[in-house]
């Protein structure tokens, strides 16, 4: 039988700034790399020849992103988007690690479905894709899983994400097996009794345009319960999609507390508001749903702080159908991967976030939450995979739908232009995204 595997070649990445947080640094210099992996940064010993240079003049080199809470919706959902697609999305995004959460159908509760994601994946995906399993089977919020073969079969966190878990005892177990495996407790912070017939942020607007609202304290409330059971368990306890000003207060005095917390906040949170909504506009529909001007500055300043850690873009894929119908029916979600980088850097540009702390917020502190089995993702030390982003922060584009990589084009930023794009995205050594723009010289 033939031998298929593909011989990389050594690639010299010359003349960017190179950004790695985790390692404290910043300067202009050369990457090297080699077997899939980081050679060297800096200056280093080049073969004579037989490698490849992609010239980074003007642009930042950094260590691959990684997204903590992505949905690729296979198995189940395959028209809204399959692992393949998504994670194409993701290369073009600049993300090298994508986790999948476990709201398919089946649901990721048992390990032959983690196998069958890792599989696929393998064979399919462009970049790293790692599975995400339930807290409760079927995510019915009622029996736990099988928490330790889970583990085994390979999952980085547990969650019930888009629906809460609800039940305490449920909870409390779930950050007990924490301690225990090492993996974090993700939830989705929302209580359902405050949110029934919810449509967007409760406020003004959402009474000017007849929708149900979805108060911050419906959120608020959640997290002060998972904060304490943290605190009584001793669990890691990780909250998704931070969205309101009074949650980021509550994670902060935790954190003075000692509790074992870590939260994270989506591009369309740190970016955008309710004000989206006006008009009736579905493709701003999401959960939690996009708030308050105060709101923003708050998740700004919490990220700024650390008491925010991560950005994760809760990407979530939908077709035509879902959103193109009336708002009340329409689905809540955006897909996100792909204008990730450029609405952020929004944020780079006005002066709000430093670009170090953006990166770090995509990259190092991810790797921190995923735990020490991936503990080499994130950064650009030598012998690390060598997973790397190239972008350029001030080239603008137009944000257009029907040239995404995702089958998701359910996006607000539609027509919208954005600054900041990621020129390459390198995985395991290989170049899985390239603009049309990125010269290349071959050895």
């Amino acid at each position: 039988m033939p031998n298929r595997t593909k011989v990389i070649k050594p690639l010299l990445i010359p003349n960017g700034r190179l950004i790695d947080p985790g390692q404290g640094i910043d300067e202009t210099g050369n990457l090297f790399i080699a077997e899939g992996k980081i050679g060297w940064l800096g200056q280093g010993k080049l073969p004579r020849t037989g490698y490849d240079i992609l010239d980074a003049q003007g642009l930042i080199v950094c260590p691959g992103f990684i997204d903590f809470h992505c949905h690729l919706r296979q198995p189940g959902f395959e028209e809204k988007e399959t692992i393949a697609t998504g994670a194409q999305a993701a290369a073009r995004g600049g993300f090298t690690t994508v986790c999948a959460m476990p709201n398919t159908t089946p649901p990721l509760d048992n390990p032959s479905v983690i196998d069958y994601v890792k599989s696929t994946a393998a064979s399919d995906g462009a970049v790293r894709v790692l599975p995400i399993g339930c807290v409760s089977l079927g995510r019915q919020g009622q029996a736990p899983v099988d928490f330790t073969a889970l583990a085994s079969a390979g999952v980085i966190a547990f969650t019930d994400d888009g629906e809460p878990v609800a039940n305490s005892r449920l909870m409390t177990q779930a950050l007990e097996f924490n301690r225990l495996l090492g993996l974090p407790i993700i939830d989705h912070c929302e209580d359902r009794s405050l949110t029934e017939g919810g449509q967007m942020n409760q406020g003004a607007l959402s009474a000017r345009l007849g929708l149900g609202g979805i108060p911050a304290v419906a959120e608020e409330s959640m997290v002060k319960r998972d904060l304490t059971l943290a605190e009584h368990s001793g669990g890691h306890l990780h909250i998704a999609h931070v969205s309101t000003a009074g949650s980021v207060e509550l994670i902060r005095r935790a954190k003075k507390r000692g509790v074992r917390v870590t939260a994270e906040v989506t591009p369309h949170h740190l970016s955008l508001t309710e004000e989206l909504v006006a008009g009736y506009n579905t493709l701003a529909k999401v959960n939690p749903p996009l708030r308050t001007r105060e709101d923003v500055k708050a998740l700004i300043k919490g990220l700024n702080d650390k008491v925010i850690d991560i950005i994760a873009t809760d990407h979530a894929p939908h077709t035509r159908a879902d959103k193109e119908v009336e708002f009340t029916e329409a689905a809540f979600g955006i897909s996100g991967l792909e204008t990730a980088l450029g609405s952020l850097m929004g944020l780079v540009h006005r002066g709000e976030i430093a670009l170090p702390v953006l990166i770090a917020s995509l990259t190092s502190e991810v790797a921190k939450i995923i735990g020490d089995k991936y503990s080499r993702l994130g950064t650009l030390a030598a012998g690390a995979p060598a997973d790397v982003t190239i972008f350029d922060p001030d080239k603008e584009w137009l944000v257009d739908p029907d040239s995404f990589a995702s089958k998701g084009k359910n996006t607000p930023l539609a027509g919208t232009t954005l600054k900041g794009k990621v020129m390459a995205t390198i995985y395991g050594g290989k170049i899985v995204y390239i603009d049309d723009k990125m010269g290349m010289v071959r050895g």
